[in-house]
C-alpha cells in the first residue's frame, strides 16, 4: 500500500509522524519533570511534618504514653485536612490512625505513592527515633488527589497536542510539498511531450528551484545525445538507402538488359561478372556497417599482442607502393614505436589512412609515417588544404570530403575513416586531423598503458 502512495502523500505523513514524534517526546519529558517536581514538593512537605512530630512525640514509647496526647494530636491534624498518620509500635501493632480508609502501611520505609478508595497518596515512613530499631514507627499519608488530576489533564492535553499538530502537520506538509512539487509535475508534462517529433524540446532549468535545475540540466543533456543521435541515425539510414540504391538499381538495369533477348555465354559470363562486383562491393558496406555497429555498443575487442609498429607500417607502405608509383606519390617512414594492440584491427586503421591519403594525394606529392614512442603516429600527405569547417565531419559515416567523389567513387562508400576511429577508440586513443601549410596530417595518441 505505501508503494502506492504519491510522493506528496509520503512527505506529509513523514512530516505528521515527526512531529508527533517531537510533541510526544516533549509532553513526556515536560509530564515527567512536573511528576519529579510534585514529589520533590511531597518529599519536602512530608519531611517538616515529620520532623514536627517527632518533637511533638517525644518520649512516646509505648501505647499507654500516646493517651495524653491524643486530644491535641487530633486536634493539630484537623487543622490539616491533607494529612493523616498512623503510628505503630516497631512490631507494627497500629497505636493510632487518623483516617479509617487509609492504605497499609508501606513494608519499605521512605517515600510511597499508595492508592485507596479513590484517593491518591504520598507516604513517609520513618522511625520515631532515628537510630533505635525498637523506635515507634509514624507514617505520614499526604493526599494527592489533586497533583494526579492535575498530571492525568495534562496528559490528555498532551495526547490531544500530538493528534492536532500531527493533523495540521500532515495537512500542512500535503499542501506545501505539493506546492513545492509544481516544478517537478511541470518537468513531467515537459518530459511527457517530447518524442521523435520534437525532441528539440528543453526543460527550463534557469527557472526551475536549485535541487531540480541539476536534474533538468541533465535531462536537457540527455535530450542533446537523444537528439544528436536521433538525427545522426536517420542520416545514417539516409545514407545506407542512397549508397546501396546505386548498386541495387545497377543490378537491377543490367540484369533487365541482359533477360530482354538471348545472349551468348560469354555475354553472359561478362554481365554476372559486373553483378559480381557489385554485390562484392555491397557485402563490403554491410560487413562496414556491421563492424560500426559493434563499435557503437562497445562490442570490440582488441586483442593484446606485442607489436612493432615500423613493422607493421613497412609491410602496408610496400603493399601500397605499385599504387603510389602508378599515382607518382612516394611513401616513406620514419621512427618506430612498441605497443600492445590488435595486430588485425590496427593494420584495417593504417590501410585506411594510407589508402585515403593515396587517393586525395596529387601527383609529385608524398606520404609521410611517422611514428613516436609514447605512442603516437602521425600519417601526413601533401596536397590542397582542407575547410575547417568540414575537418570536424571527416570521420563521419559516408562523409566525404569532395563531393564531386560521392557518385563516382564506386570502391569508397566513405566509412573508412569512421572505422579507423572506432579502432582507435577500441583501443583507448585518439586521433585527430588537421590541414595546413601545404600537408594533412592524421594524428593517433594511444594511452602510455597500452604499450
Amino acid at each position: 500500500m505505501m508503494s502506492r502512495l504519491s510522493l506528496g502523500m509520503r512527505l506529509g505523513l513523514l512530516f505528521a509522524a515527526c512531529t508527533a514524534a517531537v510533541s510526544l517526546t516533549a509532553g513526556l519529558l515536560f509530564s515527567q519533570a512536573s511528576a519529579r517536581h510534585f514529589i520533590e514538593l511531597d518529599q519536602q512537605l512530608l519531611d517538616a511534618r515529620l520532623s514536627q512530630w517527632r518533637t511533638q512525640l517525644n518520649r512516646l514509647h509505648e501505647k499507654p504514653d500516646l493517651a495524653p496526647r491524643l486530644a491535641e494530636l487530633r486536634a493539630q491534624l484537623g487543622h490539616q485536612a491533607d494529612l493523616a498518620l498512623r503510628i505503630q509500635s516497631a512490631q507494627g501493632d497500629t497505636w493510632f490512625t487518623s483516617r479509617s480508609e487509609l492504605p497499609p502501611a508501606p513494608t519499605q520505609p521512605g517515600l510511597t505513592t499508595q492508592h485507596a478508595n479513590g484517593i491518591d497518596y504520598r507516604s513517609l515512613d520513618a522511625p520515631l527515633y532515628a537510630q533505635q530499631p525498637q523506635s515507634p514507627r509514624l507514617t505520614l499519608y499526604l493526599d494527592i488527589t489533586h497533583h494526579q488530576h492535575f498530571l492525568q489533564r495534562m496528559q490528555q492535553l498532551i495526547w490531544l497536542t500530538v493528534g492536532l499538530s500531527a493533523l495540521a502537520t500532515a495537512l500542512l506538509g500535503a499542501w506545501a510539498v505539493r506546492r513545492g512539487l509544481r516544478p517537478l509535475r511541470q518537468m513531467g508534462k515537459v518530459a511527457a511531450s517530447v518524442s521523435a517529433r520534437s525532441l528539440t524540446t528543453r526543460l527550463p532549468a534557469a527557472q526551475l528551484p536549485e535541487e531540480l535545475a541539476e536534474l533538468a540540466t541533465a535531462v536537457n543533456a540527455m535530450l542533446h545525445r537523444l537528439d544528436d543521435a536521433f538525427q545522426r541515425l536517420s542520416a545514417f539510414s539516409a545514407d545506407i538507402a542512397h549508397e546501396l540504391r546505386t548498386p541495387l538499381s545497377n543490378l537491377l538495369t543490367q540484369t533487365q538488359v541482359t533477360l530482354t533477348h538471348p545472349r551468348s555465354l560469354e555475354q553472359y559470363r561478362e554481365a554476372l561478372h559486373g553483378n559480381l562486383e557489385e554485390l562484392q562491393r555491397m557485402a563490403q558496406m554491410v560487413n562496414d556497417m556491421l563492424f560500426l555497429a559493434k563499435a557503437d555498443h562497445g562490442l570490440l575487442v582488441p586483442g593484446q599482442q606485442p607489436l612493432q609498429l615500423e613493422d607493421e607500417v613497412d609491410a602496408l607502405l610496400e603493399y601500397y607502393a605499385v599504387l603510389a608509383e602508378d599515382a607518382e606519390v612516394r611513401l616513406s617512414r620514419e621512427g618506430h614505436a612498441a605497443l600492445r594492440g590488435d595486430r588485425h584491427m590496427l593494420r584495417r586503421a593504417l590501410s585506411n589512412l594510407i589508402d585515403n591519403a593515396l587517393r586525395f594525394t596529387p601527383a609529385g606529392g608524398e606520404i609521410r609515417v611517422s611514428l613516436t614512442p609514447g605512442v603516437q603516429l602521425c600519417v601526413a600527405n601533401t596536397g590542397p588544404a582542407i575547410d575547417p569547417e568540414v575537418l570536424p565531419r571527416l570521420f563521419n559515416r559516408f562523409y566525404r570530403a569532395d563531393p564531386a567523389r560521392s557518385d563516382s567513387g564506386r570502391e569508397h562508400a566513405g566509412l573508412g575513416l569512421a572505422i579507423t576511429r572506432s579502432i582507435i577508440q577500441a583501443h583507448g586513443g585518439e586521433i585527430q586531423v588537421e590541414s595546413e601549410g601545404g600537408w594533412t596530417r592524421v594524428r593517433i595518441e594511444l594511452p602510455v598503458e597500452a604499450v
